[in-house]
């Protein structure tokens, strides 16, 4: 069976709003929370960047729910040694039920501590070589590792939770979904493409079920039109095409490229509004396509009207997904 969470957007809302948000979340029968990792927003419009591990630390004291970021990049901003211990104590402070979701990055946020950004082939061996790396330190046990890209040297995490946490892996294309299968213990995508679902399926060992992650913008407002408005202030990146979102290094350069962004793209792009059954129908062509999880991301400044509507109206006809 599907199960729906909630993915907290750290571009968007202050670490207090992400904190009521969870909160919401939990009342309103979401199962699960995601929280984004950035540190720039996409555009200034969206206006925050909070630290990803100190908000998971705050929402592991008011939610029973469990937790995974929604993604991390953990080698180019951050070495995975380090990656390594804030995920570790993220699974003892959530009970356990922390989970690492990890990325490729994108330039927006790693180019800040002024390395080249590396084409996808290199960012993709850098990603699995610091995935062995986590999981290493995982075991508690010391650490040793001379890599390509990593070295760690006597590194030993004290701190770690009674089980791993499992590791899931951002795919938005073929090869990316692949290599999930083949080192990650789960596939995070933000459409519901029956074929990379596939593509993951098949790279994954024959005898692992691993999840498959999938994650949806929603934008209430009783006026739709007023929802479509909002959607395309907050989030016009979202519809921009291509490798573009990963090699754009500052808001200012996206901004540039949403003007290409029409408020068609997004009613296309977003579920914008209160018609139920227009959620309804956008979050079945997840299940119809293999997903196990789904977490919707409210946009906007109308959230609490978001929580009622989604505990009312949508998660109910969602309950035999």
């Amino acid at each position: 069976m599907t199960t729906f969470g909630c993915l907290l957007s750290c571009e968007e809302f202050t670490p207090e709003q992400l904190i009521e948000q969870a909160q919401l979340a939990e009342r309103a029968g979401f199962t699960r929370l995601a929280v984004s990792d950035h540190y720039h927003p996409w555009i200034d419009a969206q206006g925050n960047s909070p630290f990803v591990w100190s908000v998971i630390g705050a929402l592991s004291q008011v939610t029973r729910l469990p937790v995974m970021t929604m993604v991390t990049c953990p080698g180019i901003r951050i070495h995975p040694a380090v990656t390594a211990q804030a995920a570790a104590t993220a699974g003892v402070m959530c009970g356990g039920g922390f989970t690492l979701g990890v990325g490729t990055g994108e330039a927006l946020n790693e180019h800040v501590t002024g390395g080249r950004w590396p084409r996808f082939d290199v960012r993709a061996e850098m990603l699995e070589e610091a995935v062995e790396v986590i999981r290493a330190l995982f075991t508690g046990e010391n650490v040793n590792h001379r890599g390509r890209h990593y070295t760690v040297e006597n590194a030993r995490l004290y701190t770690v939770p009674e089980s791993a946490p499992p590791i899931c892996m951002s795919g938005l294309g073929p090869k990316a979904a692949r290599l999930a299968g083949r080192i990650a213990d789960g596939l995070i995508t933000m459409k519901p493409q029956p074929d990379l679902v596939k593509e993951f399926r098949q790279a994954c060992p024959d005898d692992k079920a691993k999840r498959v992650i999938g994650g949806m913008k929603a934008c209430w407002d009783r006026d739709r039109d007023r929802a479509v408005e909002i959607a395309l202030e907050r989030w016009p990146s979202d519809q921009l095409p291509g490798e573009i979102n990963r090699i754009l290094p500052t808001p200012r350069h996206f901004e540039q490229a949403s003007q290409l962004v029409t408020a068609e793209m997004v009613a296309s792009g977003i579920a914008c509004g209160s018609d139920a059954e227009d959620h309804v129908a956008r979050l079945r062509k997840y299940v119809d396509a293999g997903f196990d999880e789904i977490y919707l991301n409210p946009v906007g400044p109308g959230y609490r009207g978001f929580f009622d509507f989604y505990g009312s109206e949508v998660l109910p006809e969602m309950g035999s997904a």
